[in-house]
Order: structure tokens, then sequence, then C-alpha cells
């Protein structure tokens, strides 16, 4: 495992000096449901004194950026709106590029409306011309029917990312995965493409907002198979934390190595 334990300082030094921003985690690696975790704002002015940046990464696109903005000013977090990207921002930037145009059916919470409509995607509940699937905490059974009859009439399926179920304080709640289980017993389809972490176009999301190759930048986060497996996959550093759902037991039982694990974000700032 590549940690504190297996490697040099100058080696993790080496493997850090690369990065040029780092796209954080929230729940579980900034933040734990509302209280800031310890060091995190000590992590964020240690980044911007080393010349670096950082942004925000979420693959839940219940709740649109102004929600976190505000979420995080309650901590005592100012970002600016760039610095924030959700996998709804993150589809609206692919349908804007790969679908210009085309009518969208959306299954999603009003606050994903906004972002569809703040970058220009017509929505199109009646004659749409492909279908997008976002968590949706409004979901009614005649949204599913309506939205599985599109589905099973062939139209290009995308969903915003793929988890099955979404933490709270309380427990969890089933997730866009819950419902794209549904459809797909419904329909026999799953989505022709999905997002969010760990998929490639979040990624590109993220290289088109920051200017960043994926080799600059590293995503950091507590789960191996949504935040660790991004970098893996795409050639991002994957920095785990252990502030959250992840443990070193998984990573031993599943295989799946991060580049650097740390304890918590703080503990990065010796070697920034």
């Amino acid at each position: 495992m590549k940690s504190l334990h297996s490697l040099s300082e100058a080696a993790v030094r080496q493997k850090l000096a690369a990065v040029r921003c780092f796209l954080l985690d929230m729940d579980g690696t900034f933040y734990l449901g509302n209280r800031l975790l310890e060091g995190s704002m000590d992590f964020l002015r240690a980044v911007e004194r080393s010349g670096r940046s950082f942004a925000f990464l979420t693959n839940n696109s219940s709740r649109g950026t102004e929600h976190y903005i505000r979420k995080l000013a309650g901590m005592g977090v100012s970002i600016a709106p760039e610095q924030m990207l959700s996998s709804g921002q993150a589809a609206a930037m692919y349908l804007r590029r790969q679908w210009p145009g085309k009518r969208v059916f959306l299954l999603g919470n009003d606050s994903l409306r906004r972002e569809m409509e703040a970058y220009g995607i017509p929505l199109d509940q009646e004659r749409p011309e492909l279908v997008l699937v976002g968590f949706d905490t409004s979901l009614t059974y005649e949204k599913m029917c309506r939205v599985c009859d599109l589905v099973r009439a062939g139209l290009p399926y995308i969903a915003t990312h793929p988890d099955f179920n979404c933490p709270t304080e309380t427990g969890f709640v089933p997730d866009i995965g819950a419902i794209m289980a549904f459809i797909q017993a419904s329909t026999g389809r799953k989505a022709d493409l999905i997002i969010g972490k760990p998929h490639g176009e979040i990624v590109r999301a993220a290289c088109e907002r920051t200017g960043l190759a994926p080799s600059q930048m590293a995503v950091v986060g507590d789960r191996l198979y949504t935040d660790i497996q991004t970098g893996l996959s795409h050639g991002l550093l994957a920095i785990m934390v252990l502030t959250g759902e992840g443990t070193v037991e998984e990573i031993e039982r599943t295989g799946v190595e991060p580049d650097l694990l740390f304890e918590r974000l703080s503990d990065m700032i010796p070697y920034l």
C-alpha cells in the first residue's frame, strides 16, 4: 500500500509535485454531516499558499451548486461557483457538447432543472429526444412510468451518477442507482452513459473547468469505488483519506490501492 508508512517523504512530495488542482470529495472527506473535519480549513490554506488550487467534486445531483456554496459558507468556507462541480453540472456540459439543441426529458429535482436551464439545455417532458435521469427526491410512480416508457421506446438514456445509496445523518436513503435498477427491471435497459464518479465524463468536465490535464489533478476522497477509482481509471493522482467510509481493511480486501493514503486532509500539508 502506498501510504506514508511505505513511501519516503521525498517520494510523497514527488507524487504531489505535479498536482496543480485538488478535486475534493465533500462528505466524509472535507466535512461530516454539518461539521468540518479537523484540519480541513488548514489544508485549503496550505494548498493556496503552495500556489495550487482546489475544487469540490460531488456525485449528488439532487442538490444544486447554490446549496453546497451556502452549506460551505455556513461552515466558514467561501468558494466561487467555479470551484464547485457536481455530476448534474457535468451532465449539462456533456449534453451541451454532444447533443446540442436536443430536447431532454429530465427526471430530477427542481435544482437540477435550474442547472440544465443555466447551461441552455432545452427541457421537454412531452416530446423529448433523449432521457436524463438524476437523483430525484421528489420521485413519484407517475414519473417512473413515464421515464420507463421513454427508455423502453429506445431514446438515448443518460444518468448523472451510479450511487445506489446516499448517506444521511440517520443512515442511508435510496439514490439514483436504485432508480436505475427500477428502470432496468421494467425495460431491460441499463443507462447508455453514466456521467459521475468513477466515470470519465466528470473528469472531462473537471478538465474543461480547470484548463488542466488529468495528470495535473488529484482526486481526494474516502470511497474506493467512486473517488479512488476515478483517479486510477482516468489518470489523476488518487488520494484516499480515512475520515469517512473507506478503511485500510477494505483496501486490503479489494486490492484497489490509492496512490497515496492519509488519515485526514491536513496530514498532506507537510508534503505540499
